[in-house]
């Protein structure tokens, strides 16, 4: 990574930048076809996004790390569609990582300063991690605390992105008792566009898809906790290949019992995915091989704010802990025991969803989940 001049003084167009390396056309179209499917666009949309990258500038980018384990970077470095590579050197200017660049010390510090001053009111901000207000010396970068460094850095910015649960929400630092005083970027800047991307960690190809999609068509559209719909638009339990499992009320009570080998629900061992606003379901971890649930393990609902306080990963949505006082999750839990009752109906057999009654072999059920 460049400390003194960073790519960003010499402004591209994403389309110039990739003909300058000796992209060719067909190689362009390919490069717009990952980015259609990192942001969960259709391929019709492809056209558009190249005419879009023609006139596109590579923004800088000034990534921050405060109040986190690092993960989201861990997260961002296994994306496949597009990968880092292609992110860092094709479409952005990353002029400040701490993690992922090779200058450190003064070094680091002036390549954020000069980008900065360089690419300011146009850069792109992005923070990981949440910010510590009781005491600055809980989390410092070259002496500077988080809080500080933070409105420096947003003040010049063009849009935050809060990558992760930490920097969308607080994440694990704000669990109770929240020893020091964390909170979330949003909590902090008032004034600037946030996208929160968030997850512990988010996956990878959503957090590139997004800045993807902000290089090419602008702001998404968000929900209601300023989250990108097209990621977050749907709970993980309504695209869940196990979802015909629940609804005949066919649960595993362990994790190695009978149900649990032959697929069956994860609800009664606490998976919160009918809660939980995410596209692991569908866009999945490792190049699309598999997420939590696929693997054996309920949702611990990651995505969500203040999903370490919401009782214990092992307990069931329904059953109060006396620890999480989130009455969205206790709203929520009792729609979804009333469809737990209703489940062990169907799968007494006395009745299904019009009163017919109705056998139902595993084989069928299996085929269905996987329909």
């Amino acid at each position: 990574m460049r400390t003194k001049q960073p790519d960003s003084l010499f402004p591209q167009t994403v389309g110039e930048h990739l003909r300058a390396q000796g992209i060719s056309r067909r190689g362009f179209l390919k490069f717009c076809g990952l980015l259609a499917s990192s942001m969960a666009l259709a391929p019709a949309m492809v056209p558009k996004i190249a005419a879009a990258l023609e006139q596109a500038k590579r923004p800088s980018v000034i990534w921050l790390s405060f109040q986190e384990c690092t993960g989201c970077t861990e997260s961002l470095t296994r994306s496949h569609s597009p990968s880092i590579e292609g992110l860092i050197f094709d479409a952005i200017s990353l002029d400040y990582h701490h993690t992922l660049q090779a200058a450190a010390g003064y070094g680091a510090e002036e390549a954020r300063e000069a980008a900065i001053k360089d690419n300011y009111g146009n850069y792109v901000l992005v923070v990981d991690g949440s910010i510590p207000l009781d005491n600055p010396g809980f989390s410092t970068i070259a002496g500077v605390s988080n809080l500080d460094m933070l409105k420096e850095a947003a003040a010049g910015a063009a849009a935050i992105i809060a990558v992760g649960t930490c920097a969308a929400f607080g994440g694990l630092p704000k669990a109770d008792p929240n020893p020091t005083g964390a909170v979330s970027v949003a909590d902090i800047i008032k004034d600037k566009p946030i996208i929160n991307v968030s997850g512990c960690p988010p996956i990878p190809v959503v957090i590139t898809g997004v800045i993807a999609h902000f290089l090419t068509f602008g702001l998404p559209e968000l929900d209601s906790l300023g989250r990108p719909k097209a990621f977050y638009g749907q709970n993980i339990h309504d695209r869940c290949y196990r979802r015909p499992f629940y609804e005949r009320g066919l649960f595993a009570e362990t994790f190695d019992d009978e149900g649990a080998k032959a697929g069956w629900c994860l609800y009664k061992l606490g998976c919160k995915g009918p809660i939980t606003y995410n596209a692991c379901a569908t866009t999945k971890w490792n190049g699309g091989v598999s997420f939590p649930i696929q693997s054996g393990h309920g949702c611990l609902g990651c995505s969500e704010p203040d999903f370490w306080d919401f009782g214990g990963f092992y307990r069931a949505l329904s059953i109060p802990s006396g620890v999480s006082g989130k009455t969205v999750v206790y709203a929520a839990a009792t729609g979804i025991a009333a469809g737990v009752a209703v489940g062990a109906m169907n799968k007494k057999g006395k009745t299904d969803a019009v009163g017919l009654h109705k056998t139902v072999t595993v084989e069928e059920l299996n085929q269905e989940s996987q329909s």
